[in-house]
């Protein structure tokens, strides 16, 4: 007798035998490793027909973001890419036909040796965006194969900040949430960006944590802080100075550490005394009462912990020294790598700190530099090079078009975004210059509209995936669905690659499993023992490092001392100091400028429903936001006779866009707001390809002029 089926059971998408509905356990990839929310997958008769977020993933706790709960959409989305694709017409034509995966290898190895043999291996660029789960095997890749250019999106994201905070101690820690009792939240909104971490922060408001905050913009954050200080963009490093300036004057700095443990702490004081209170408020917008209270709430309530973003302090073309002047704050109070403060725990896995023990490094290390030609942008930003393992992307363009001091032919990217570049037309140009550019890619990408091959990838539903998270929790996903159409993991790609482009690497040409074996193997775990716990686990025996480890082995510096005054700095040519400077365009340093283009330009900040560009092309998403918007301050939009929904005419001295008004107090008088990511208003084409930070080479998205007019009946976007 046929069993009978409940139908409310069906439609309410419960599982059971009866119906066929099983939940399969995997990860959401769309954001950064550090987040990834555990997801139950409702599968009935091959397909996603459901999500739920796990609750036995101790880092996401059974949440899911907008994001994640559109999963459906991105899984089954029409711009999904089911086959591998060439080009058939002009570059940039979009013009493809499907060809085999056999094919494609065989171009692909055919056309990358003929390079090797005929400019060097350096010729070839290996680039990974996001998701970013692939990244130490691509690296591994590029380095077997017998080229520096390993590169990523971290060229404009996290690096800049990493490289700040190594001239100053030669490492850093997240903020220890749990046992801290004050968070300066400096330039972040995990409520958009990271929830699992905002969780973390209203808890510890809930605790009684005191918050300071500080940021140009209104954001969930505010109404959790007991201070905002709110910033001109671009003057983080002044008013990170003027706070030392008040705990120096008042005493609050932790003495003992300083004299045990610091270099160049006199020289740092005579030059905070410029940033007097008064000064400070002059330069940043930042009342003289806010300053100094902020700085001795920050100073007296220990322990404290200061929590950053990934790249908002860095991405001004001050802001290695910006961030350095912020993190130094850290080590003045004594907060540093101590318990409840900046807690230092080396990262295991794909930038993930957890106490677990890994290799990393040495896998996707396959090569030396010192046996490869210099790397992209060494010569432009040495620090770069010395500090990152990775070469310099923002500079690819330049050398595409320079050929100097060696051309780039190719570039095999995964998930590439060329208007992730300042300039993004001067990017897009450049790739349409090269002899190859092979995209692997999840969709149909106006980038990979510019390859002569596309290789279609599978989302996180489509694949498995090694993930550990800050909780010592560790998972091995399985497939919850086939792949869609002929699309492959990013990892069955690289193998391939590998096996056809580097057979002498008998590691990475034996798969993806072989590989996180070895590289899992000095903490025990297998790939095996990981299956039999399809929604993760803990491992046993994880020993966290202790706290203060500089009292036994000093700093990672060259004076193994945390450093006021940088050497690495001094020995390249800049200031050892955290010498604040006017972003190249502002109303103090370009006055002249600032007559045409009065306003400060702030861009790249988070909606809650994207990131970066993936999400745009889900119906859900972008319904909750569906047009580019400037965010201008009342004040602001009256001067100009723009009222709410208007469109304007947004300009910076390189370009035009039309975009709504959405007339808000979000935004301090004087800044303009825009949310990064809409295709349809390509908004780096609107900023100078050049206008980078000299030490890191990142650019100054979030600090530059502009001025906003209303759109005249009639009138065209210019």
């Amino acid at each position: 007798m046929a069993q009978k089926i409940d139908i409310n059971r069906l439609k309410g998408k419960l599982p059971g035998k009866e119906n066929g509905i099983e939940i399969r356990k995997t990860i959401c990839s769309i954001c950064n490793p550090l987040s990834n929310c555990g997801i139950d997958a409702y599968v009935k008769d091959g397909m996603v027909i459901k999500v739920e977020g796990t609750k036995e993933n101790p880092h996401s706790a059974g949440t899911l973001c907008s994001k994640g709960a559109a999963s459906r959409q991105y899984i089954y989305n029409k711009d999904r890419l089911r086959t591998p694709l060439i080009r058939k017409g002009p570059k940039g034509s979009g013009r493809f036909e499907p060809i085999s995966w056999e094919r494609s290898f065989e171009i692909i190895t055919e056309k990358l040796q003929k390079i090797k043999e005929e400019a060097g291996p350096e010729s070839v660029v290996f680039y990974v965006g996001y998701p970013k789960w692939q990244r130490p095997y691509v690296k591994r890749l590029a380095h077997s194969f017998g080229s520096p250019n390993y590169c990523t999106e971290s060229s404009v994201c996290y690096q800049a900040a990493v490289i700040g905070a190594k001239l100053n101690y030669g490492y850093f820690g997240p903020p220890e949430i749990a046992k801290s009792r004050c968070l300066l939240i400096w330039s972040s909104n995990p409520f958009y960006s990271n929830t699992t971490m905002a969780r973390k922060i209203v808890e510890a408001k809930e605790r009684g944590v005191k918050v300071i905050e500080v940021g140009p913009l209104i954001s969930p954050v505010t109404s959790h802080a007991d201070i905002h200080l709110r910033i001109r963009p671009g003057t983080d490093g002044a008013l990170a100075l003027g706070m030392a300036n008040v705990i120096i004057e008042e005493e609050l700095y932790d003495r003992e550490f300083i004299e045990n443990w610091t270099l160049g702490f006199d020289e740092y004081c005579t030059y905070v005394q410029e940033f007097n209170p008064k000064k400070t408020e002059k330069i940043t917008g930042v009342e003289a009462e806010l300053i100094i209270k902020a700085a001795r709430l920050y100073a007296t309530t220990k322990p404290a912990a200061l929590l950053t973003g990934a790249s908002p302090t860095v991405h001004h073309t001050n802001g290695v020294q910006n961030h350095r002047a912020i993190t130094l704050l850290v080590g003045l109070t004594g907060n540093f790598d101590q318990e409840g403060g900046n807690y230092v725990i080396p990262p295991n896995y794909l930038y993930v700190p957890n106490g677990l023990s890994f290799r990393e490094a040495e896998f996707s290390q396959s090569r030396p530099y010192s046996e490869m030609k210099p790397r992209i942008g060494a010569d432009i930003y040495p620090i770069w090079c010395k500090l990152v393992s990775e070469a310099q992307s923002m500079h690819i363009p330049f050398q595409i078009r320079s050929r100097h001091p060696y051309p780039i032919k190719a570039i095999v990217a995964f998930g590439l975004n060329y208007r992730m570049w300042p300039g993004s037309d001067f990017m897009k140009e450049a790739l349409e210059m090269l002899d190859l550019f092979v995209d692997v890619d999840i969709f149909m990408t106006d980038s990979a509209r510019l390859a002569d091959l596309i290789l279609p990838a599978c989302t996180s539903f489509e694949r498995s995936e090694l993930k550990t998270y800050p909780e010592s929790f560790v998972i091995w996903t399985s497939p919850v669905i086939k792949p869609i159409g002929e699309s492959r993991s990013d990892l069955d790609i690289i193998t391939e690659l590998a096996k056809r482009l580097t057979p002498e690497d008998q590691l990475l040409t034996r798969g993806y499993e072989v590989c996180a074996n070895w590289i899992m193997e000095p903490s025990g775990l297998t790939v095996e023992e990981l299956k039999r716990h399809p929604s993760g686990f803990f491992p046993e025996n994880i020993k966290m490092p202790p706290y203060k480890k500089y009292e036994k082995a000093g700093f990672p510096t060259p004076s193994g001392k945390m450093e006021f005054t940088s050497n690495v700095l001094r020995e390249a040519g800049f200031d050892p100091l955290p010498e604040y400077k006017e972003p190249k365009l502002s109303p103090i340093s370009t006055p002249e400028l600032a007559k045409d283009f009065p306003l400060v330009l702030t861009t790249g900040a988070r909606l809650p429903n994207f990131i970066h560009s993936q999400t745009f092309r889900l119906g859900w998403m972008k319904g909750l936001s569906p047009d580019p918007f400037i965010d201008i301050n009342p004040l602001d939009a009256e001067k100009r006779g723009i009222s709410p929904g208007d469109m304007v005419v947004l300009s910076t001295p390189r370009g035009s866009t039309s975009v709504k008004a959405n007339i808000t107090e979000k935004v301090p008088l004087g800044v303009v707001n825009i949310y990064h990511g809409y295709p349809e208003v390509d908004l780096n084409r609107l900023i100078d390809p050049e206008y980078l930070d000299p030490i890191s080479g990142f650019p100054g998205f979030k600090s530059l002029l502009c001025e906003v007019k209303k759109v005249n009946e009639g009138k065209e976007e210019q």
